[in-house]
């Protein structure tokens, strides 16, 4: 995120190392504001229903782009909760379990993915984020190079290795 005015004194941010890093830090004179810029935390949903994982499309996304179920992690919220909260709005499915199969950092979008699998069953009500979704046969999932691919990759290689 890209911000020009200090947020406690109003002061227009300047360039300067700190901490070994060139970070934007408040120019008044008084004033210790350092923009840290740290990567943001995103938990990611394998929702798997019937044998199928659940890909979604948001809204404004191109016609034939869909991936995982996404959200951010709110204040005093776990992040196994959060994936739970952000299945059951986005598509209306009551999960009770996330079984957590790692991180993976994301930086062109300055996140932290937090990945997890969510067995669920029910019938999908897409939430007023999404525009769609595609189920698809777990033995046909092949995942992405970015984002949230490699936890897709990750999962599978997983299901292959206790088979």
């Amino acid at each position: 995120m890209q911000i020009h005015f200090c947020p406690q004194c109003g002061s227009p941010l300047q360039t300067a190392e700190v901490a070994g890093q060139l970070r934007q830090r408040c120019s008044g004179p008084d004033c210790p504001y350092i923009h840290w810029d740290n990567p943001i935390p995103v938990v990611a949903a394998i929702v798997e229903v019937d044998g199928a994982v659940i890909l979604a499309r948001n809204h404004g996304w191109p016609e034939k782009m869909f991936g995982l179920i996404t959200g951010f992690l709110e204040k005093g919220e776990t992040p196994d909760a959060a994936v739970l909260r952000e299945v059951q709005e986005e598509l209306g499915l009551n999960a009770e379990t996330a079984y957590f199969i790692g991180y993976y950092p994301f930086f062109e979008m300055n996140q932290l993915l937090l990945a997890f699998h969510v067995p669920a069953r029910g019938e999908i009500q897409l939430g007023e984020e999404l525009a769609g979704i595609k189920r698809v046969p777990v033995e046909r999932l092949k995942p992405w190079t970015i984002g949230t691919g490699p936890a897709v990759r990750d999962w599978l290689a997983s299901r292959r290795s206790t088979s």
